[in-house]
């Protein structure tokens, strides 16, 4: 290499002086011979350790070409996961009559507050959070209201009004019906939380400041936290994790790779006066949404508030 960039570089000598003596030409033209083999040889080989160099552009470029397919698979795949999930995640709106009628009641609504939900079966029925419907669940004047916007099987987007049938505050676990009549919906696919482990990753689905379906993504960040439920006990067994999950995206699914539900999102640490997530995020264990929801539907409250 340094031979033939010196070549390249260094200005030619004189042309040597022609005698009259018969050997000089002879001599002359094979010492020019030789140095252009050496020139062309010396190329050749710098050509090859060239293209034999691992750090060249060109071998970086062919070494990053296996990657690629990977990358696309990896989005692929968590494209499928949200085309798949999200027609079962729903949006609600918790919404206050006025007292005073002035036009429609649509028109006459004042929505006080948003968050999400997820279809539990074809009969209509919805999983959300109680703190998203606490106030439809509390409401002493008849003037509370929740709208729940839904996309059917068929991906048509439409909306009905909620009704509340079973409410668990101690889990923060409540659940609506709405009335899908002429619509085919499609209920998520229930997990398991029992075998979570850290490190796995997680997505969650909802709507966050009102931004309809949004995912984000994670992992279980931790299992087994205590988190406090709205009638003040300890909700145990929580999920922790650091997708993010903010105002809104309360009562949406927590799922899996496989679009498996294992959790309702439920609460976030916030950072002290700006209501920004903190990356500590928490979920209701779907095994115990599992056990809680059938005696909601069946009984409107769970088995121990019975007797």
């Amino acid at each position: 290499m340094e031979m033939l960039a010196s070549s390249l570089h260094t200005p030619p000598s004189p042309l040597p002086t022609i005698t009259p003596s018969s050997e000089t030409p002879c001599k002359t033209s094979v010492s020019t011979r030789r140095r252009a083999i050496v020139s062309a040889s010396t190329a050749a080989m710098a050509s090859l350790l060239q293209f034999s160099n691992p750090i060249s552009p060109l071998c970086s470029a062919i070494a990053l070409q296996p990657q690629q397919p990977e990358l696309d698979q990896e989005e692929d795949r968590l494209v499928h996961l949200f085309q798949e999930t999200s027609p079962s995640v729903v949006f609600i709106e918790d919404l206050e009559l006025a007292k005073i009628p002035k036009g429609s009641e649509e028109e006459d609504a004042k929505v006080q507050g948003t968050g999400s939900g997820f279809i539990w079966d074809k009969f209509g029925h919805i999983v959300t959070n109680y703190h998203v419907v606490d106030k439809l669940a509390t409401d002493q004047t008849g003037l509370q209201r929740c709208k729940v916007f839904l996309v059917d099987a068929r991906g048509t987007s439409f909306y009905k009004d909620g009704k509340l049938v079973g409410i668990d505050p101690a889990n923060d676990l409540a659940v609506l019906k709405v009335d899908a009549e002429g619509y085919e919906l499609k209920p998520v696919v229930i997990g398991t939380s029992r075998d979570l482990r850290v490190g796995q990753s997680c997505f969650a689905i909802g709507n966050p400041f009102g931004y309809e379906n949004t995912l984000t993504t994670g992992v279980v960040s931790g299992l087994g936290r205590e988190i406090p439920s709205p009638n003040g006990r300890a909700i145990r067994g929580a999920i922790q994790t650091d997708a993010a999950i903010n105002s809104g995206n309360s009562g949406g699914p927590l799922i899996d790779s496989y679009g498996h539900v294992i959790g309702v999102n439920t609460a976030t640490f916030t950072r002290k006066g700006t209501g920004i997530s903190s990356g500590v995020n928490f979920a209701i264990p779907i095994d115990t949404v599992v056990r809680m929801v059938p005696y909601l539907i069946v009984y409107g409250t769970p088995y121990s508030n019975r007797f």
